[in-house]
């Protein structure tokens, strides 16, 4: 770039185009630090001029329109995307930080990998062939679960002919029309709330629905009603395991209901995916994926509230069920030399029992 540090500190297009051409997931700006973008997991500084929260400002509200610069100042915070021409398209985030602005940018890319691409286990693509239920992917955040869910819904686009309404906050992958019909709907812009957009949901005549993140009672409500009445319902939660996900949905909901939601998500779950992104040798990730299985016996523990039993029935005639654990995934790629122990032990849910795996090989 021939242009001097200053200038470039100020140009919020050339430091996304560095994340593009680093291909990293992220960029920080933060003031009282320099630009920083996360390659394959980690925090990199970019050699660039300290930044005040003036220059974020600057640099930032350049992407806004009014009506976002206002929601901004107003909340002191702002969740949208945006697709910068010949850069890409970007997930932000604006907050104050001690009374500056800051701000996070993830990138969305915008070719849509499908599952092949993913290299995600075949049951996958028989998941997508229900024609009712939930699906839920689960992990933490910058885990990759938008990006499976979008490429569960290519695999339904590719395939059948279906009418997939999505619920964002903001829109992530934008999908291109081809044997099934989007209707993308981003709250704040198209919609006031997940909850409100997943009750109009069931006067829009949608086959499919997915839900960016079940965050609340209300949503995780009317996702469940929307899959028991004849809907394939994605969705997504900040859980690390299959075990976690079922107990996470049930606590939200206060004792004396507690049994009529096990009961719903006994019939009603279809899938419980909890997805890490582990470190690769030699860069990229590899995702681990536990997947649990609503089997006749998994649903019977679900509804009987004996949630601490899931674990060792997903280890349970595994070729049949399709569902596995996420230290046997971890194990796989020991095996295949893709991840250290050290990354391994540290991602596992259960290091004690990965351990005995180990020295088992």
């Amino acid at each position: 770039m021939s242009s001097t540090p200053q200038e470039q500190a100020l140009d919020i297009r050339k430091l996304l185009k560095s994340v593009v051409k680093y291909k990293a997931s992220d960029l920080h700006l933060v003031s009282r630090s320099e630009p920083q973008i996360r390659i394959d997991g980690k925090l990199t500084a970019i050699n660039l001029p300290i930044l005040t929260g003036a220059m974020i400002q600057e640099m930032c509200y350049a992407l806004l329109t009014d009506k976002q610069k206002k929601i901004f100042e107003e909340d002191n915070e702002l969740d949208f995307a945006v697709k910068i021409p010949e850069v890409g398209r970007f997930r932000a985030n604006y907050y104050r930080t001690l009374g500056d602005m800051a701000a996070a940018f993830r990138i969305i890319p915008t070719k849509i990998p499908s599952l092949d691409e993913l290299n995600t286990p075949p049951i996958f693509k028989e998941l997508v062939k229900r024609e009712k239920g939930l699906i839920l992917v689960t992990g933490p955040t910058g885990s990759g679960k938008s990006t499976t869910l979008a490429a569960m819904v290519n695999e339904i686009n590719a395939t059948m002919q279906k009418h997939i309404l999505t619920v964002e906050d903001p829109v992530e992958f934008v999908h291109i029309n081809n044997k099934s019909l989007f209707s993308h709907r981003e709250v704040g812009s198209d919609t006031k709330s997940f909850a409100r957009a997943l009750k109009a949901a069931l006067r829009e005549d949608p086959d499919i629905i997915l839900i960016g993140e079940m965050r609340d009672r209300e949503t995780i409500e009317a996702a469940l009603t929307a899959a028991e009445t004849g809907h394939l319902v994605f969705g997504t939660l900040h859980t690390k395991s299959a075990a976690q996900t079922i107990n996470r949905i049930i606590d939200v909901f206060d004792g004396d209901e507690q049994a009529q939601i096990r009961a719903q998500l006994s019939t009603g779950l279809i899938a419980s995916i909890s997805q890490a992104l582990i470190p690769q040798i030699g860069g990229g990730r590899v995702a681990t994926q536990e997947i649990l299985i609503t089997s006749p016996a998994v649903a019977n523990l679900i509804r009987e509230d004996k949630v601490h039993q899931l674990y060792s029935q997903m280890q349970l005639n595994q070729n049949v069920t399709g569902m596995t654990t996420q230290n046997q995934e971890l194990v796989k790629f020991l095996q295949q030399r893709k991840i250290t122990k050290e990354d391994a032990m540290k991602f596992s849910n259960a290091p004690e029992e990965l351990e005995r795996m180990i020295q088992g090989m």
